[in-house]
């Protein structure tokens, strides 16, 4: 199976309560679905996997599933730091007629590539030779990486295991992946704001992201995305530069002060993007602790990204004021619209 285009890893949205808000997740999956994106990563991290009972993980796959049905394409988060529950939630996932999921590397407990390779990835490969595979690599998250060279070999023994989302941050281990995979292999971006170098350079071919950002902007980034593979750079680039703002808030830092000296504050994915969703009006509500809030320097980058993209590529956000019945003009510009969302 090819993939290619733009995937969204869809948020969980949650009420003030911090129950899972099934309609808001509809509503998010017609919003994508809508605006044409190749397919929905259901519980991913963004879609706050960690914080997910496995009853509320299998639930929000089935709905996301439901919700988007055939017009798009439906992976599920079924990665874990245990192999055997892992086969378990990929086992729910199929049984409820999904087709595709997401093997993150097992964090924390740490196997090498080969223990990830032969007690992870190849035991849920052969148990489901229908379920596309589609290991995960994020050693920044999970402190373990499944290489290129493991990587090929499942390729090789395995039909279903055809691509990576690959979120190393390097170009080389990807030239790597590319060079030992082959051409057929998808290699799809785990970095927003890599996606374009990675898909113009011809020693990685990268053909689509699994996005962060395409939670608020799924027809700039797929169109970013298209443009690319159909090689239309001119396009791809004026996109990709109008998309930069949204990109750079998937992880926000900022300086904030303690009454023992200055600290750095590093919000990480998903609390930017629940944030911003917050004050644009679509669904997203709170992330679920030990995730809280942003600081008020934090909110500021936030609204000033958001606040360049609505000024000088309206066009970009557009699609939230249609669909969402909202006035952007307000929400991005008058306090009220984002009280509680930041640490007083």
């Amino acid at each position: 199976m090819k993939f290619k285009g733009c995937y969204t890893a869809i948020i969980t949205p949650m009420t003030h309560i911090g129950e899972v808000d099934y309609e808001g997740l509809r509503s998010l999956v017609e919003f994508q679905v809508k605006e044409g994106v190749s397919g929905i990563l259901a519980v991913g991290t963004t879609g706050e996997s960690p914080t997910l009972d496995w009853n509320e993980h299998n639930k929000v796959i089935e709905r996301v599933h439901e919700y988007a049905g055939e017009k798009c394409l439906t992976i599920a988060g079924t990665g874990s730091n245990s192999t055997q529950e892992a086969i378990e939630a990929t086992a729910h996932a199929q049984h409820v007629g999904v087709k595709c999921v997401l093997l993150v590397d097992p964090y924390y407990n740490g196997p090498s590539s080969l223990e990830i390779r032969k007690e992870y990835v190849e035991p849920i490969a052969k148990r489901f030779p229908e379920v596309q595979i589609i290991p995960y690599v994020i050693p920044g998250r999970t402190g373990t990486q499944l290489l290129p060279q493991d990587l090929a070999v499942l390729h090789k023994e395995y039909p279903n295991v055809s691509a990576v989302k690959e979120a190393t941050g390097d170009l080389e281990n990807m030239r790597l992946t590319r060079k030992f995979c082959g051409p057929s292999f998808s290699i799809l971006s785990g970095d927003d704001d890599k996606t374009y170098a990675m898909m113009t350079a011809a020693d990685i071919a990268a053909s689509g992201v699994i996005s962060v950002a395409s939670n608020v902007a799924p027809r700039a980034v797929n169109d970013m995305t298209s443009a690319i593979l159909s090689g239309d750079l001119a396009k791809a680039n004026k996109l990709a530069q109008a998309l930069q703002p949204l990109f750079a808030i998937v992880t926000v830092k900022t300086q904030e002060q303690t009454p023992y000296g200055p600290v750095t504050c590093r919000a990480r994915n998903p609390l930017a993007c629940k944030t911003l969703m917050n004050v644009l009006g679509m669904p997203s509500g709170p992330c679920r602790r030990p995730l809280g809030k942003m600081t008020r320097n934090g909110l500021d980058v936030v609204l000033a990204s958001a606040r360049k993209v609505y000024e000088h590529n309206p066009e970009v956000l557009q699609p939230i004021e249609d669909f969402f019945d909202v006035d952007l003009s307000e929400r991005l510009y008058n306090e009220r619209f984002w009280q509680g969302l930041y640490y007083a």
